[in-house]
């Protein structure tokens, strides 16, 4: 496979795809994490549901193979699930992270890598799922949100959860603001989980699972 991750060093190191929609902040994380030798992975591929999706630049600066699988280009969802899974299968990938990914999964995509594909929502689950949670944690009036990376399941943010960290809510909070902050506490999160999730074998029992890492603290910035 062609990129910037293709010397000796990096042969041992687990090979992540990545999946965006938007403007992949929380892909750049994990870009720069990886330019670390020392980093357990290497991202091999970034696939993305919109040719428009500005963190396809990213990683082609980054010298890493994209692919879109737009969604209107075919006739249902599982036709779309897939080609992606297909557009996936040749990276090789053994972990999948959907970083800021706007799509459900379905099954071609999930069983292709069992408990291996991981997610980023930013509120603390299972508090708020779907597409607006901040938006709705701001209507709710909670006084504490915050950032969740769990598993993927075949459901809308249920999956079990491997972090959590808190962000505090301040007077003045818009949703711009808020998320703004959120990112900030989900970057260095999504690439802790990653770390720790490739170096020891994830263990899921039921809804547990055992992933030591970032410990939880309540942010306000």
């Amino acid at each position: 496979m062609s990129g910037t991750f293709a010397d000796e060093s990096t042969r041992v190191r687990a090979r992540l795809v990545v999946l965006i929609s938007g403007g992949g902040s929380n892909l750049q994380a994990l870009i720069d994490a990886t330019s670390d030798p020392d980093f357990p992975a290497q991202i091999v591929g970034v696939g993305a549901d919109r040719a428009d999706a500005t963190g396809l630049d990213r990683a082609m600066r980054a010298g890493v193979p994209t692919f879109v699988v737009d969604p209107n280009q075919y006739s249902d969802r599982g036709e779309w699930d897939r080609a992606l899974a297909a557009a996936i299968a040749p990276f090789d990938a053994e972990w999948v992270v959907s970083a800021g990914f706007m799509r459900i999964l379905g099954e071609a995509v999930l069983s292709g890598h069992p408990q291996r594909i991981v997610n980023t929502h930013p509120a603390l689950l299972p508090s708020f799922p779907g597409a607006h949670a901040v938006r709705d944690a701001l209507v709710y009036g909670v006084k504490v949100t915050g950032c969740t990376v769990h598993l993927v399941d075949s459901g809308v943010d249920t999956g079990p959860v491997l972090a959590q960290q808190a962000v505090a809510i301040e007077a003045g909070d818009d949703e711009t603001s808020l998320h703004d902050r959120i990112k900030s506490v989900e970057h260095e999160l999504l690439v802790s989980v990653v770390a720790v999730s490739l170096k020891k074998n994830v263990p899921v029992i039921g809804r547990g699972v055992v992933v030591s890492c970032v410990p939880a603290r309540l942010v306000a910035r």
